[in-house]
């Protein structure tokens, strides 16, 4: 009778002929692949692709500056003679600051006042000898008009003589004459003095405006000497007001400015990435619920930045002082459905490409991608991922490869 065959798994060659098949093939998985990475687990992080509400919005940190600052010009040079205040105090508008000394300025002030003043001379003596023509004027009709009524009541006379008989006719006809000529005097007088009155009325307005200008210039002179004294362009706080006395200073040198108190705005510096996104009329908050707009956006790019100005649209929910930091959101637009990923190191490259994680978890590969917007947690996907994927969101963009090992 013939002898059982064994089973094939009982024989000691075959049990160790599939053990060596086995860790074959784990070695050849354990083998990295060809143009791969290996990258610990604990160096990584993952996030997954969802589609969210995305909140576009923009965190800055600004700066609080003074809502409006004047610069304190010097409109006279001269050397300053004494202080009338210190930096840092508040001042009002108009208030002396400093006084200088300008001995040169002085001297030709009162040589421009000696001439102003005699030429407001000439012009009054012109004025006094128009009032004297025009006084003249009027005595010469008033005697004419008396003489022309003595002449008419001596005719009259020598008519009423005549007619009972008394007087020749040759008696009333020189009388007569008398009249005619005191009456053609008469006309010939009130003429002229309405010919000369239209004539002198030119040249009083003229000598008028003449006087007026005068006067300015006058005014004009004696307030350069008012300007070597410095003056606060407005109310509010003055800073930078460093000059000392015996100082030298020359007509346009800036003495300090004066901030407004109590009245504020906010300056950020915003990454360029933002520049077509960041709109005069945008609305802000900040960390305390104070509402904002941006007022001004400033285009030009420093170190990869640009600025950007904030006003208070309410009142802040703190005291504030120049120099300090606040935080806020710009808000760039309405919350809407996105398909969304989180922020981190992936966007190193400007996030043109992302790896993603097979199902389970131990290699992933890279993957071009579109971004979009972004905000500090959510970075909007246009197109390259789906729902559900995850992908790596730390900085990996020192593997050149398009495929890592997860270990």
């Amino acid at each position: 009778m013939d002898k059982p065959r064994t089973p094939w798994w009982r024989s000691r060659w075959a049990v160790i002929a599939l053990v060596v098949a086995m860790l074959a093939v784990a070695g050849w998985r354990a083998l990295p692949a060809s143009g791969s990475t290996d990258v610990d687990a604990a160096d990584i992080q993952t996030g997954e692709v969802a589609r969210a509400a995305f909140e576009d919005y923009l965190p800055v940190r600004a700066t609080v500056v003074p809502a409006t600052t004047t610069l304190v010009g010097v409109m006279s040079g001269g050397q300053i003679e004494g202080l009338l205040t210190q930096d840092g105090a508040l001042v009002t508008k108009g208030e002396p600051l400093a006084r200088l000394a300008n001995p040169e300025l002085r001297l030709q002030v009162l040589s421009q006042e000696a001439q102003i003043a005699s030429q407001l001379g000439g012009v009054a003596g012109e004025n006094l000898g128009i009032q004297r023509s025009r006084v003249d004027r009027a005595g010469q009709v008033s005697q004419a008009e008396y003489d022309l009524i003595r002449a008419r009541r001596d005719l009259d006379i020598r008519q009423q003589l005549h007619q009972k008989g008394f007087v020749s006719d040759a008696g009333v006809k020189s009388y007569q004459e008398e009249v005619d000529y005191q009456q053609k005097r008469l006309a010939q007088l009130q003429t002229g003095r309405a010919q000369e009155t239209q004539i002198t009325a030119t040249q009083g307005a003229l000598l008028d405006a003449t006087r007026a200008r005068l006067q300015n210039n006058l005014s004009a002179v004696r307030g350069s000497l008012d300007a070597l004294t410095i003056r606060a362009p407005m109310a509010g706080r003055l800073t930078n007001f460093t000059i000392q006395p015996g100082q030298t200073l020359a007509p346009g040198d800036p003495a300090g400015q004066v901030d407004s108190e109590g009245q504020w705005k906010l300056e950020a510096d915003v990454d360029e990435y933002y520049l077509g996104r960041v709109k005069p009329g945008q609305q802000a908050v900040t960390s305390e619920g104070a509402r904002m707009t941006v007022s001004q956006v400033l285009p030009t790019v420093t170190d990869g930045r640009f600025r950007v100005v904030l006003t208070f649209d309410t009142a802040p929910g703190q005291a504030l002082n120049r120099g300090q930091t606040l935080d806020l959101r710009i808000t760039l637009g309405a919350a809407t459905q996105a398909l969304t990923v989180p922020v981190g190191g992936w966007l190193t490259n400007g996030g043109s490409s992302a790896f993603v994680l097979d199902l389970g978890g131990d290699h992933a590969r890279r993957r071009r991608v579109e971004i979009g917007r972004r905000n500090p947690r959510q970075v909007e996907i246009l197109s390259g991922l789906t729902p559900g994927q995850r992908i790596v969101t730390s900085n990996l963009s020192q593997v050149e490869g398009d495929i890592i090992n997860i270990r």
